[in-house]
């Protein structure tokens, strides 16, 4: 390879990180706007913290548990060292044909804090802010890379005599995220007032505007967390992936409003928002296999996946302020079963493959997460106690408001 060549391939993928850096504004936005005004600074703190966790225990820890090396090829788990060791060639050729060892690093590093990101949104409005921070510096300082090592180090479930596929992380950061969300949600419980004896109780977001606009930062930054994994500035491979992800995004949104409209009768914003980003989640773990109209299939049922999904969480009362656990979870583990039923590696095997990793994977975080929380709860605690949550997390845990100069209700 010519070093014109390299370079434009190195610039390419740290374009790629900026993009999936800019997904942390997203995930802040959306679950901000989600959520009530006097839990907002509460949910900017988390969203702010949590890519100082990533970046922190990534370069610590996290970096050389997912990348231990070949001497643990199929493992279980390796590490190679603490801290980021810098190799011999790592800004040419010899390192990586298609970029640094560095943009290696921070590439891999903006993926890292997304697991805890979206366990924030499904623990919004009455997580003690200490415990959450605490959890999240040990499940993506820890678990998240175990996990990716499996796969993307090539773990045990990369060796397999059909390995487990998985592109950009429908599993292996989505769903990893999502099972951390759904044992928090369910070890916390539901929000004052969310379910009564009449029945659910909705509690609606106090600023859609921001919501959306939540959304569309990570469409935007979609293209660099699945272009991006291409891995290079391959013409062909990254074109298909940006079409695959835009396909599957807008077939999302269709799907999660034809769902809504014939379940809710009414076109709901929410439920369109967060088709687009089930339609991105599942399409993130075969997005370089796809047709066109396989991208189209795949993300409209993810849409229409989600939907259903928010109801039946709702129905067994696991509350999700923001349907974190549905798209996330619930659409991630179709996601990375599409693999195995469209694109380049569909057929049963594959769909083998597909289900060993998804299970292996959700029992590991289940059992991580769980004992963690549960640590947690028996401990310190993990929940405000019910004036905190009534008056807001706002004023107790940050002593200020993201609103001072407007009276709210709630």
């Amino acid at each position: 390879m010519n070093q014109e060549l390299f370079t434009i391939n190195n610039l390419w993928m740290m374009m790629a990180t900026i993009l999936v850096f800019i997904m942390h504004l997203g995930f802040a936005c959306l679950e901000a706007g989600m959520t009530r005004a006097k839990n907002t600074v509460n949910i900017l703190f988390k969203n702010t913290i949590i890519p100082a966790i990533g970046l922190l225990t990534y370069a610590f820890i996290g970096f050389s548990l997912m990348y231990p090396g070949e001497a643990f090829a199929g493992a279980f788990i390796g590490l190679n060292g603490l801290g980021i060791t810098l190799p011999e060639g790592w800004d040419t050729v010899a390192y990586d044909e298609g970029y640094t060892f560095f943009t290696d690093f921070i590439f891999q590093a903006m993926f890292a804090a997304t697991a805890a990101t979206i366990v924030s949104g499904a623990v919004a409005e009455r997580i003690k802010l200490g415990p959450f921070i605490f959890f999240s510096i040990l499940y993506v300082g820890i678990c998240y890379p175990i996990v990716g090592m499996w796969k993307w180090g090539g773990g045990f479930l990369d060796t397999m005599a059909i390995p487990f596929y998985d592109f950009a992380g429908s599993t292996l950061v989505h769903s990893v995220g999502g099972w951390g969300a759904l044992i928090g949600a369910y070890l916390l419980g539901p929000r004052l007032g969310k379910y009564t004896e009449k029945g659910m109780n909705a509690i609606p977001g106090h600023n859609i505007p921001l919501a959306t606009i939540g959304v569309f930062l990570l469409w935007f930054g979609w293209f660099g967390f699945n272009g991006g994994s291409v891995l290079s500035a391959s013409p062909g491979d990254v074109s298909r992936v940006f079409v695959t992800t835009s396909i599957a995004a807008a077939a999302g949104a269709f799907g999660a409003l034809i769902a809504s409209y014939l379940k809710f009768k009414s076109y709901d914003i929410t439920m369109v928002l967060n088709g687009i980003l089930a339609g991105l989640v599942a399409i993130t773990a075969g997005a370089d296999l796809m047709a066109v109209w396989e991208a189209a299939a795949i993300g409209f049922i993810g849409g229409t996946i989600v939907v259903f999904a928010v109801v039946f969480f709702d129905r067994i009362k696991i509350d999700d302020p923001v349907g974190a656990i549905s798209v996330h979870l619930v659409v991630g583990i179709w996601g990375t079963l599409a693999v195995g039923l469209f694109g380049d590696l569909a057929g049963m095997s594959q769909i083998l493959a597909q289900l060993k990793g998804i299970g292996v994977i959700g029992a590991f975080c289940v059992a991580f997460s769980f004992i963690l929380f549960y640590s947690l709860k028996k401990t310190q605690g993990i929940r405000v106690d019910e004036a905190e949550e009534l008056e807001g997390l706002d004023i107790n845990e940050h002593s200020m408001r993201a609103y001072p100069d407007f009276a709210t209700k709630d």
